[in-house]
């Protein structure tokens, strides 16, 4: 039996809600919404894959402005790709990985919508992880 996690993840992230409570804190809320994302990938990822994902506040307001945003380019598919493995790796029927990143978030962006459909399923993803580490850590 797998080790039982250190505290319960929370699994409530969804679109609707960072859209809302991101325009009424003026941003806070997002930045709020993907530090969780990267800690709760650190917290249920690392110790199997030995990796550690960049806090998303130092990638924002450091290494992003510091390179153009080629850094957080980089970042972003690395956290894609990370979730999917771990999606895989718990048996989660539910396909992300850094494909969705580039096709939705960034090619997406021309039809306005896609960003949309990839903050979704990066919330739908990280909600799975965080309900299967609840149960099995």
């Amino acid at each position: 039996m797998a080790d039982q996690p250190v505290a319960k993840l929370k699994t409530n992230k969804s679109l609707g809600r960072y859209i809302l409570l991101s325009m009424i804190t003026c941003g806070i809320y997002g930045l709020v919404v993907m530090s969780s994302v990267t800690e709760y990938i650190n917290q249920i990822a690392t110790r199997y894959d030995g990796k550690k994902t960049m806090h998303f506040l130092l990638m924002a307001f450091v290494f992003g402005p510091m390179t153009l945003g080629i850094a957080a380019l980089v970042w972003e598919h690395r956290l894609a790709n990370r979730i999917g493995d771990e999606l895989k790796r718990r048996n989660i029927g539910y396909s992300f990985s850094a494909t969705d990143f580039w096709l939705w978030n960034v090619l997406g962006a021309f039809i306005v919508v896609g960003p949309f459909v990839y903050m979704h399923k990066l919330f739908k993803a990280t909600n799975l992880l965080a309900a299967d580490y609840n149960i099995k850590g």
